[in-house]
């Protein structure tokens, strides 16, 4: 560290923390959390004020088969497993419409990595509803959703650029979470093992390939599964150095791991509140301002405040529709409830488009064809005057398009 906490947290005010300072502060002290999330908190005001977003979405598993297996994940599937989906396009066409007309802007298409890589019988159904690959499949959906007035954003693991750039002029943003730069989780025993698509340097060349392409971007680390306090920063700082030379990355999710029965980390150890709190100060700290930070509100259902104070200014997407497939046991938050949290806060929740405004209003980032898409959207949020009036809110109202575990609402132990 280049002098004191004080003076660290102090340059940090003015600009993002350098590789040093940034290092320096992985093995922060407990009693020195609260001067690090009043920095963050400071420099979160800087470009957001207080004013919380988050973007209303229909999330669309279009597959739950998977080449990897990574230790934590009870999404992923493979054929004749219970529980393995591919949805039929009847059933995508029926989401969409739910989610418009609850409201939502998003359509999230989320899948697992290039299952008919190693899956014949998935090949096979492809074919059946007429679909040559993933991709094509992908494409499809996506024109289906913008023929509803719906925003498509996809995170469907890696892809190359000649995808990418083909489902470019479909997608108003895509993401892919780094997770970790570290190699070390994909070492024997590590989490990431059996997962060759979560090797760090092929997230970061699709990340980079995203830059090139003019594509605006979501990336996020994952929090608790075996990875160092110095790891984590040295993930945010690549992701940091991602976005230096594009400029494409809009926001970072900070992701914490939450336990799941019958994955191989069923018993592991939940990250605790400091852990949580630091990383997100830290990101908020490492990252330029016209990055925005996120955490997810179903994973902290009881720790809003923790979460404001640690400098986050999104909650990511939210659906009143359809379940957090990945983390089925986690509930999305009711908005009038998420919304009255933040109000005795101090700051207002408002919807966003699932692209942000700076590069929704940049042609180089947005394809001709979703210019009207989005300015239709923009106009219909832009009269939505509390984010609790945007969607119709009623206890059952998460009806699962697909199979999931048993919903379990948890919780930081606060």
């Amino acid at each position: 560290m280049t002098g004191s906490l004080s003076e660290v947290l102090t340059r940090a005010l003015v600009a993002p923390l350098l590789e040093q300072d940034a290092l320096s502060l992985a093995d922060l002290r407990h009693e020195d959390l609260p001067a690090l999330c009043a920095a963050a908190a400071a420099r979160r005001e800087q470009a957001y004020g207080r004013a919380l977003t988050f973007s209303p979405k229909v999330f669309l598993p279009l597959t739950n088969l998977c080449r990897d297996f990574c230790d934590y994940c009870s999404f992923r599937r493979s054929p004749g497993d219970a529980g393995a989906w591919t949805m039929r396009p009847h059933e995508v066409r029926e989401w969409l419409a739910r989610g418009r007309d609850a409201g939502a802007c998003e359509a999230l298409f989320c899948l697992g990595d290039r299952p008919e890589t190693v899956f014949p019988s998935y090949r096979r159904q492809l074919a059946e509803l007429g679909f040559e690959s993933t991709v094509d499949y992908l494409a499809w959906a996506a024109r289906e959703a913008l023929a509803l007035d719906l925003l498509p954003h996809t995170n469907a693991g890696l892809l190359t650029r000649a995808e990418l750039a083909r489902l470019r002029p479909l997608n108003v943003s895509f993401g892919l979470m780094l997770e970790n730069i570290s190699p070390r989780l994909t070492e024997k025993g590590m989490p990431h093992h059996r997962a060759r698509d979560k090797r760090p340097e092929l997230r970061v060349q699709m990340t980079r390939e995203a830059g090139e392409l003019r594509i605006p971007f979501t990336s996020g680390i994952l929090l608790g599964i075996g990875e160092t306090r110095r790891e984590r920063v040295q993930s945010l700082l690549a992701i940091a150095a991602l976005h230096a030379e594009h400029g494409h990355i809009q926001e970072v999710i900070v992701q914490n791991f939450r336990t799941k029965p019958e994955t191989p980390m069923a018993s592991a150890p939940e990250p605790e509140d400091f852990e949580i709190a630091h990383a997100v100060a830290l990101a908020r700290l490492i990252l330029p301002l016209d990055v925005s930070v996120q955490a997810p509100p179903n994973l902290n259902p009881h720790a809003t405040e923790l979460l404001l104070q640690a400098g986050i200014n999104d909650f990511g997407g939210i659906s009143p529709v359809s379940p957090d497939y990945i983390n089925p046991g986690h509930p999305w938050p009711h908005l009038a409830r998420l919304s009255e949290q933040c109000e005795r806060l101090g700051f207002e929740l408002r919807p966003r488009l699932p692209i942000y405004s700076r590069y929704a209003m940049d042609e180089a980032f947005v394809d001709a064809g979703l210019r009207e898409p989005m300015a239709r959207e923009a106009r219909r949020l832009s009269r939505v005057t509390r984010a609790d009036r945007l969607l119709p809110e009623r206890e059952g109202a998460l009806l699962p398009v697909l199979p999931s575990e048993p919903s379990t609402p948890g919780g930081l132990r606060l």
